[in-house]
């Protein structure tokens, strides 16, 4: 094999852990979660896991079976293009008056570091990448996991400090005068 394929087997074998591990967590939180907007966002963090998970043995397997990278991956589509402004949506429905749970706040933060870790390991893979489609794929990879970074942040901060969040996000008072 050629030492680009072997690299890139290499890459999509750990991505695939890691996407692994995630969906695995995000499954357990959803199971644990007691606020319903933790349990919707983590849900469709899970299927977008799994959705990556995919790609990655779609691609694992036609590279290990001698083929080239082709665009076949693309046609694996997350649910929500746009998961931050689904979450906003959510927050914006709920109101100012939420009560987090420590348990969902805490796992908010889990999801928050291991989204920054598969955003830094793509970012690091993006510059070994010698293929075109190879570079479109962990492109791909890195926007999707900074939309699971910033809708978690946004739960973070709405989850910590719910008025604050209106505040920042709706720019107008509370008490609508």
């Amino acid at each position: 094999m050629a030492e680009g394929t072997d690299r890139s087997l290499q890459m999509l074998a750990t991505a695939l852990e890691q996407e692994e591990r995630g969906r695995d967590f995000y499954k357990e939180a959803v199971s644990k979660c007691k606020h319903q907007l933790g349990k919707e966002i983590f849900t469709k963090l899970m299927v977008d896991e799994g959705v990556h998970i995919v790609r990655c043995k779609e691609i694992y397997a036609d590279l290990s079976g001698g083929r080239v990278w082709s665009e076949q991956w693309k046609s694996h589509r997350t649910e929500s293009e746009d998961l931050q402004l689904l979450c906003r949506k959510r927050i914006v429905g709920l109101g100012p008056k939420v009560q987090a749970d420590s348990g969902d706040l805490d796992a908010v933060k889990i999801g928050l570091e291991m989204e920054q870790g598969a955003i830094n390991f793509y970012e690091d893979q993006l510059g070994k990448a010698t293929e075109s489609l190879e570079r479109d794929f962990i492109n791909c990879m890195i926007m999707e996991e900074r939309s699971h970074y910033a809708a978690l942040a946004d739960i973070k901060f709405y989850f910590e400090n719910p008025e604050s969040w209106f505040v920042e996000h709706e720019r107008h008072t509370l008490d609508g005068a």
